[in-house]
């Protein structure tokens, strides 16, 4: 999920198109919300561990 929002972010940035600028930082939050989530120690989505 994070890479997807990185690769959003610069599509967004290089074409110009703001709504995948929007939904790479949308995406970029909740990827990293998940990760310190899983690194935490707590299940995320049914699983121990989320990559």
């Amino acid at each position: 999920m994070l890479v997807v929002g990185i690769i959003l972010l610069a599509i967004g940035f290089l074409t110009g198109i703001s709504i995948l600028w929007t939904l790479g930082i949308i995406l970029l939050v909740v990827g990293a919300v998940f990760w310190i989530m899983g690194s935490s120690g707590h299940a995320v989505g049914g699983r121990r561990h989320y990559w």
